[in-house]
């Protein structure tokens, strides 16, 4: 028997199967918000626990809704920092993209609060002198204020290759979005039932008969049990 045509058909090409690398944080980020939301479709801004993306807090960031389509940055790793070169805690989330990009950003923060909806974006940066090209991945996932409205965002960014000088823009390469739904363990709430409780047969040998009333009669009826006269007539002898 011919054995190089069985272990042929075993050999599986794992070329173009390849997972990206280099973005760990984003899984990080995203693995931990999908375990705060449980069954919801969104966890609340207050359940954030910077313990729990320890190894992403550089690259996380957390932004509100101010406007429509404006969402300004409220929380900021240092890696945002780094990339622009500056403290961008306040700065409107837009400003780390070129002009062109600005409008599909506010449009899809519109969309992820709206939906809600997450998003995640594949983005380049150009090169120029000192700035060498390079491409990032950014992940948006949307949060419920302690109001109830999903008016937060918690995002992760992470740039590959060499900052150079900042600051560091970027365009869009490409954009997905999905639509939020409960999460797995989700499931429809019971019915309640509406039905009367039934009761029970006695047991034999462990229920006692059950015994008839019969209204007493005339003549079973105590003399205390009568109710006496109002008035009474007294005999006096005077």
């Amino acid at each position: 028997m011919d054995k190089s045509d069985h272990k042929s058909q075993n050999v599986i090409e794992m070329s173009d199967h390849h997972p990206e690398t280099g973005y760990a944080a984003i899984a990080q980020v995203e693995a931990y918000w999908e375990a705060l939301r449980g069954a919801r479709i969104v966890p609340k801004r207050s359940e954030i626990d910077p313990r729990g993306i320890e190894g992403a807090l550089e690259n996380a960031f957390i932004v509100e809704r101010v406007a429509p389509g404006i969402a300004r940055l409220r929380i900021a790793g240092s890696h945002l920092n780094d990339l622009m070169g500056m403290e961008v805690r306040g700065m409107p989330l837009t400003a780390l993209f070129n002009p062109g990009a600005r409008q599909l950003i506010s449009e899809t923060l519109e969309e992820v609060f709206q939906a809600p909806g997450t998003s995640r974006f594949r983005l380049t940066s150009p090169g120029s002198e000192g700035r060498p090209e390079g491409e990032a991945r950014m992940l948006l996932l949307p949060l419920k204020s302690d109001l109830g409205d999903v008016s937060r965002l918690l995002g992760c960014l992470v740039f590959k290759g060499k900052i150079g000088l900042a600051p560091r823009r970027f365009d869009v390469l490409d954009r997905e979005f999905a639509l939020l739904l409960p999460g797995s363990d989700a499931g429809p709430a019971p019915e309640p039932d509406r039905q009367r409780p039934t009761t029970p047969e006695p047991v034999p040998g462990f229920a006692a008969p059950v015994a008839t009333y019969e209204a007493p009669s005339a003549a079973q009826v105590r003399p205390t049990d009568r109710r006496p006269p109002y008035l009474r007539l007294v005999k006096s002898e005077d």
